[in-house]
């Protein structure tokens, strides 16, 4: 356990505090880039076309092609203060969501208000999720098993920049991870991720508080820290009495709460692209509700990633393109700690080690290939695997 915790500290200090002596400016996702546009109606999307092919030298494995995804984004601005913003996603070629839906209303420059369907302002990834703004042609694994990505839920709250202090800031009242309905959503093996509601009929006994705070003062440099609070949501709730203690107690025993804290950072020099993310998860009633549910949630998650990327084609006028290889290496553990010994998981402790290669063809067009070696620490197994894909952002 307390490797695992050494291991997290010593992730955070790498990916944290190593930029800090260079320069930084704020990035955009499509979002923010289509809020900014003067058109009453503005469109754009983004998409991937993965190839997957588990390599065993024991055994023929199928390799798997899929349309991941594809997304289409819609914004409208009524006036010069109040804009909406949406984004339709077909994954699979067969499963419908809504990614995002809000409205905006700017009361003064530096604050904005925002209610809808929104992303948790958590990490990297799970507001940069356009697949041509990462390395690699699947998002890394710690922005699955624990942040979760893309993690999106109902709510309202404000959001603003601070130009003179170089700070932008995103402050939400949100409904939480719905624990529990007709069984446990939430489990050791993929920690919070089939507890995410995606504001589809959603429920909310209680709310939960999102950040996060970035710092974009140095150019190059982008600094963020996340937080999130709050209990999960529970279908036992429902039509309580008051005075019924015995269904109470159930009900309390199918909720968990969770504090999580995120710090990322992201930093360019000419060709050179550094990025760095730690985040840890507490998790407080978990015996109850594995002793209620018969799950394995553990007491705390928590994981980080550094990823070293470089444009060999950055300095070359001739080439509007780019050739990025990179390499990214990440630790995750969604049993970093339980309440019961005896439910402590090693084989929920991974490492992944992804090295690849990007071929920008224009802005928001990209070839991408790379191999992944996924590490079991509990059991030294070891899958290597080869990706492949198209990834596109207008």
């Amino acid at each position: 356990m307390k490797n695992v915790h050494r291991k997290i500290a010593l992730g955070m200090c790498v990916a944290i505090f190593f930029p800090l002596w260079v320069h930084a400016q704020e990035l955009s996702n499509t979002a923010g880039r289509m809020m900014e546009e003067e058109d009453r109606l503005t469109i754009g999307g983004y998409g991937q076309i993965d190839y997957n092919q588990l390599l065993d030298n024991g055994s023929y494995n199928n390799g798997g092609l899929d349309v991941h995804r594809l997304v289409l984004m819609f914004g409208y601005k009524f006036n010069a203060k109040t804009q909406f913003i949406t984004e339709i996603e077909v994954e699979h070629v067969k499963e419908v969501f809504v990614e995002q839906a809000f409205l905006q209303y700017e009361i003064l420059p530096w604050l904005k208000l925002r209610g809808g369907l929104m992303l948790i302002p958590m990490g990297i990834i799970n507001e940069y999720h356009e697949p041509s703004t990462f390395n690699g042609v699947e998002r890394p694994n710690l922005d699955k098993y624990v942040v979760p990505t893309t993690w999106r839920e109902i709510g309202a709250g404000f959001t603003g920049t601070f130009p003179s202090a170089a700070l932008s800031y995103q402050l939400y009242l949100v409904n939480g991870f719905n624990g529990y309905n007709d069984g446990p959503n939430l489990s050791g093996s993929n920690g919070f991720r089939k507890g995410r509601q995606k504001g589809a009929e959603s429920i909310i006994n209680s709310p939960n508080l999102s950040f996060k705070v970035n710092y974009f003062g140095l150019p190059g440099l982008q600094l963020g820290l996340s937080g999130y609070t709050g209990k999960t949501q529970s279908s036992l709730y429902s039509a309580i009495e008051k005075s019924d203690s015995q269904s109470l107690s159930s009900a309390d025993s199918s909720v968990v709460g969770l504090s999580m804290l995120g710090m990322d950072a992201r930093y360019q020099l000419g060709g050179l692209q550094l990025r760095g993310q730690v985040n840890l998860g507490l998790v407080s009633n978990s015996s109850s509700y594995n002793e209620f549910t018969g799950s394995d949630l553990g007491s705390s998650i928590g994981g980080w990633y550094v990823e070293l990327s470089y444009d060999l084609l950055h300095n070359v006028e001739m080439f509007e393109s780019g050739l990025i290889p990179f390499i990214r290496y990440e630790e995750y553990n969604t049993h970093a700690s339980t309440e019961d010994p005896i439910l402590q998981n090693p084989e929920f402790q991974r490492s992944d080690l992804t090295v690849g290669l990007g071929w920008k063809l224009a802005a928001g067009a990209m070839l991408k290939a790379d191999i992944q070696w996924f590490n079991n620490k509990g059991t030294d197994d070891s899958i290597m695997q080869f990706n492949a894909g198209v990834a596109v952002w207008f």
